[in-house]
Order: structure tokens, then C-alpha cells, then sequence
């Protein structure tokens, strides 16, 4: 009963593109801040021992902004969605690994670790709906 009340409200194409800029937007202001300040970006890629970091560094910026604009724009949403999913998954054990963490700093990671993976869920969920017609 209540459902039925509320589709209206919740089921608008306004915040349901809200909805995928909120699970966008640290993808977003990531990529665009790795574009501003590419040292930074490079010293995140060094952080975690990924090399050559240049070329990673300009393929992570690129597939940040540009599966952000697939899933906002509608345009291939599904493949943007898996993309940040799939991307959003492997960051996480790369930068999460919080079972190597010690106390207390072990308790942070892995509360980021399952937000990433609560991530992961939406943008297998975006890739499903769009995918089910």
C-alpha cells in the first residue's frame, strides 16, 4: 500500500539520474582530480606499487570519467556500470586489504573495504536493470 504511494515520488527519471550521480560521484571528482593534479595521481599509482604508474595512472583518469559518462548519459550504461564495478573491485583488494592492516587501523579498511564491495553491488545492479529492458 504504502509502495503504491510513494512510486510516484521515488520513480522519476530526475532522481533516478540523481541516484546514479551519487553512485558516480566519487568516480567523477577522483578521475578529474587525478587530471588536475597528475603527480598526486602518480604517487597514489607508486603507493600501491602499480607500474608502470603513468600509463595506469591516464587509463584509471580515462575509464573513471568516461564509464561515469556512459552511466550517466545512458549511452552503453551497462558496459560503464561493469566497468566501474569491475574496476571499483580489484582498487579494493589492491587498497583495502585490510585482513594485513594492523589495530586499529585494521578496523578503517575494512569498513572501507565493504562499502567499496557495497559499490560493486550498485553498479551490478545498474548493469542489471538497464540490461533487463
Amino acid at each position: 500500500m504504502i509502495a503504491g504511494k510513494l512510486a510516484p515520488l521515488f520513480c522519476t527519471p530526475a532522481l533516478h539520474w540523481i541516484g546514479l550521480l551519487c553512485l558516480c560521484s566519487a568516480y567523477l571528482q577522483g578521475g578529474l582530480t587525478k587530471a588536475f593534479d597528475f603527480r598526486a595521481a602518480l604517487d597514489e599509482m607508486n603507493q600501491f606499487g602499480l607500474k608502470p604508474a603513468a600509463p595506469l595512472a591516464i587509463v584509471v583518469i580515462v575509464m573513471e570519467i568516461g564509464a561515469s559518462g556512459l552511466v550517466l548519459s545512458g549511452f552503453f550504461r551497462w558496459v560503464g556500470a561493469l566497468m566501474l564495478g569491475g574496476f571499483t573491485l580489484c582498487a579494493t583488494f589492491v587498497a583495502n586489504r585490510f585482513w594485513n592492516a594492523p589495530l586499529p587501523k585494521r578496523y578503517l579498511t575494512e569498513n572501507a573495504f565493504f562499502e567499496h564491495l557495497g559499490l560493486v553491488g550498485g553498479f551490478i545492479l545498474v548493469a542489471w536493470y538497464d540490461l533487463r529492458g
